[in-house]
């Protein structure tokens, strides 16, 4: 039986592209790269903007399940924490802990639907706080996902001391990037999700 494969992105404004005036974000490219691979791959991208993981944790089941439907090859790729370590009042939007329990039980909850799946951490911000917080939930995410043999891509680390992506950031909207930081997400995510899939 020829491969069909089916990926679900699930995530938040990253996912979704925001801030890039191409339309593309990083899904668009990873996918293009996957099928120019020869991948016959059917690409889903259900990013919404400012949500958490615990509201990530909340829909993401349903959409995927409606999703996966057809193919032969059904796999989903989390991509949070953005928003769970954003600080608008000072005060991150969701603890540390918390994001690692929703972390650990939608992955529990994949496994258990027979759906492989594949996280990413949240990338570096404008500002160092932004930065040390998503470096840190990054690392125990990345813990998380070794402890049930998922495969985790680091956005934080990479990119938290390149030039290129603060650039990208100021010329975004302070949060998200333009193009050329899509650009470099996508140079990120791409190996270890190829090797993932292959």
């Amino acid at each position: 039986m020829t491969r069909d494969l089916r990926l679900c992105l699930v995530g938040d404004s990253f996912t979704a592209g925001v801030g890039d005036e191409t339309g593309a974000g990083w899904v668009g490219p990873v996918l293009a790269a996957l099928r120019a691979d020869g991948t016959d791959v059917t690409g889903y991208p259900l990013g919404i903007r400012r949500e958490t993981s615990l509201d990530i944790a909340r829909r993401w089941y349903p959409e995927v399940r409606a999703r996966l439907r057809d193919g032969t090859d059904h796999r989903v790729v989390f991509s949070l924490g953005a928003n769970d370590v954003s600080a608008p009042a000072g005060r991150r939007r969701v603890p540390q802990e918390r994001t690692l329990e929703v972390v650990a039980g939608m992955l529990d909850e994949a496994h258990a639907a027979g759906w492989p799946a594949f996280v990413t951490g949240p990338p570096p911000g404008a500002d160092a706080g932004w930065t040390d917080r998503a470096l840190a939930l990054s690392a125990a995410m990345a813990e998380v996902a070794a402890s049930r043999a998922v495969p985790f891509a680091d956005l934080a680390g990479p990119l938290a001391g390149d030039p290129a992506w603060a650039e990208a950031v100021r010329a975004g909207d302070g949060v998200h990037p333009d193009a050329r930081g899509y650009r470099l997400l996508t140079d990120v995510v791409l190996p270890p999700l190829r090797a993932w899939l292959t």
